[in-house]
């Protein structure tokens, strides 16, 4: 079967945290990147979950807006043991 040159782009850390991962599996990234596109094709979806990063729910992002106010208005910004545990559960 003829071969295709394909590149792709990403950030140089996690190439190289790719790399280490694929090394220690005993495959390169090609191979990675192989089986990859061979399970996608065959099963039609992407073989794994894709969701958003908790960081930006919205209950956090109102915790940072109300972080960030109250530091230009020059008060420290508190969080009890209890509100943190609190954000993290949200």
């Amino acid at each position: 079967m003829p071969q295709t040159l394909v590149n792709i782009r990403m950030d140089e850390d996690l190439k190289k945290s790719m790399e280490r991962t694929c090394q220690s599996l005993g495959m390169n990234m090609t191979t990675a990147f192989t089986i990859f596109a061979k399970k996608m094709s065959r099963e039609q979806r992407i073989p794994f979950e894709v969701s958003i990063d908790p960081f930006y729910s919205s209950g956090n992002m109102a915790a940072i807006d109300e972080a960030a106010e109250q530091i230009e208005r020059g008060q420290v910004v508190v969080k009890t043991v209890e509100e943190l545990e609190a954000m993290q559960n949200e």
